[in-house]
């Protein structure tokens, strides 16, 4: 018999205050973004009502085509992009979006600081760090950091931190810790990092948001 919804929040939800307990650190601290990508408006209405209020999608277009009709019956969510940003859909996720954690090259700096001129919504944004220095993902480059953050504060772009995604199949814990430090050094609080299989270790290493898609919905299709 396949678990509900709220039964998997509540599984989530206990690891978080289990890891919090280990690192004396409050559960308060660590938001819990429930990503939703690939999963229909059908699938999220349980969490909605199981009480999550913070979701993450991968793109604007599928965000666009759900969540709209999601805000007639809730009201009070955030929506998080997790995924990669095109800069021609800036203002679109300027629009849609509660914060972004995929703020990764100059250009993208651009077009995020022109967009939240014209919609009068200053988004807070996570800066992804290449914390693998893997060239098939998204983020910048760590020697990069310190110039991307100057032009995103000159764009007076909100930033909410750091994000990373560390190489799949390798301990995450190094990484972690990389970006806690690196976040540190730049005086920024936020740690975007950690996701279903290693967020507890994300967690304990100084996490601020765990991103969390099958641990909560299961497999995607």
């Amino acid at each position: 018999m396949s678990k509900s919804a709220t039964e998997r929040l509540n599984e989530v939800q206990a690891e978080i205050a289990k890891a919090c307990t280990i690192a004396r650190r409050k559960p308060e601290e660590v938001a819990l973004v429930a990503v939703s990508k690939t999963h229909p408006a059908d699938a999220i209405r349980p969490l909605l009502e199981a009480g999550q209020r913070v979701f993450g999608e991968n793109r604007v277009q599928e965000a666009q085509d759900k969540w709209p009709a999601l805000r007639e019956d809730y009201a009070d969510f955030q929506l998080h992009l997790v995924g990669q940003l095109q800069s021609n859909k800036a203002e679109d996720a300027a629009e849609l979006f509660d914060c972004i954690h995929s703020l990764d090259r100059p250009s993208l700096v651009k077009a995020l600081g022109k967009a939240f001129d014209k919609t009068g919504r200053r988004v807070p944004c996570f800066v992804q760090v290449d914390i693998g220095e893997e060239e098939q993902k998204g983020g910048c480059a760590i020697t990069d950091l310190p110039a991307l953050l100057d032009q995103a504060r000159e764009a007076d772009i909100p930033l909410a931190g750091l994000m990373c995604v560390p190489p799949f199949g390798i301990e995450p814990a190094p990484y972690f810790a990389l970006m806690a430090k690196i976040a540190d050094d730049h005086g920024l609080e936020g740690r975007s990092m950690g996701m279903s299989g290693d967020f507890p270790t994300a967690i304990m290493l100084g996490a601020t948001h765990v991103r969390v898609g099958t641990a909560l919905f299961g497999d995607r299709a």
